[in-house]
Order: C-alpha cells, then structure tokens, then sequence
C-alpha cells in the first residue's frame, strides 16, 4: 500500500514538474524564417520581473523548433540537468551563483526525451562562480547545473544538435 502510494505521488511529481516547464516555455512567439529579430533589454527585464512575481524559473522568448532563446532566473539551486543533443549557451545578464559542469550525474533518473537526465547532483566536475557579463558554453552530454545563487538571471540559448549530412 506504501509503496504504490510513494509511486502515485511520485508520478504525480514528475508530471506536476513537466506541466510546470512546459507551461514556462510555452506561448513564445515562434521564430521567423525570413527576417530578424530584436528583443530590446527592457522586455528582457520585463521577462524577469515576470519569473521573479510568479516565482518561475523559465521564460522562452523565441521558439525555432532546434533552438530557443529563455530568459532564466534562479535562486539557490536547480536539479543537475544533461542533455543528449542540446547544447547551451548562458549568458549572464545579473547576479552571481556557482555553475558546476562535467563529471557524472547524482542519483541519474531520466528527463523528458531521449537523452535527456536529471540529478540530485554532479560528482567529480567542476564549480565556479559566474556573474554579469560571463558566458557559459555546455555542449550536448555535460552535465550542468546552478548549484547555489542567491539571485541569477541569465539567457539560455539551445540549439539541437544537427543530424550529420548525408
């Protein structure tokens, strides 16, 4: 009875989470084909004054099928997080925290799609505190994470790793 009631509750964490970050991804406009975009700072910052009211973390601000532009605002820490063909690139617009990268994930369980892991933690890579202006590049396989902050903000630029050509 125990244990069918952890797992009831579990699964209803985990879609609980999903909902969550699909409901902060989802509504971006999509990307044009045809023309440039500009996404002035003022709605960059309206972005996270937005996560910080709802107390969100995500905030997609273009969708392009491979690749999306976010806004992300985190205090204290994320779940580590790997991506099997998504590779990221932060940058830090506000705040500090402690980035840990590499190494292998804690307690591995997997993510939304294929390839795709989250943990409690990252063992054996590498912490460093980031801050305005710096730029983080994760590619496809890295674990990653914000281990501790007590306030970032920082765009999150995801491309989908290509398929080679044929």
């Amino acid at each position: 009875m125990f244990t069918h009631l952890v797992l009831r509750l579990a699964i209803l964490f985990t879609l609980g989470v999903t909902s969550v970050a699909a409901a902060q991804t989802a509504g971006a406009p999509p990307a044009p084909k045809d023309r440039a975009v500009d996404i002035s700072d003022a709605r960059l910052a309206q972005a996270t004054r937005e996560l910080i009211e709802r107390k969100l973390i995500t905030q997609r601000m273009l969708e392009g099928g491979t690749f999306s532009v976010n806004v992300r605002h985190i205090t204290g820490s994320e779940r580590a997080l790997q991506h099997g063909r998504i590779t990221e690139v932060w940058v830090v617009r506000d705040g500090t925290g402690i980035v840990a990268t590499g190494g292998t994930l804690i307690d591995r369980q997997a993510g939304n799609g294929t390839g795709e892991f989250t943990g409690s933690g990252i063992r054996g890579g590498v912490e460093r505190e980031i801050k305005a202006g710096d730029l983080v590049f994760i590619p496809p396989g890295v674990p990653h994470g914000i281990t501790q902050s007590t306030s970032i903000t920082y765009l999150n630029i995801r491309f989908e790793l290509r398929d080679p050509d044929k």
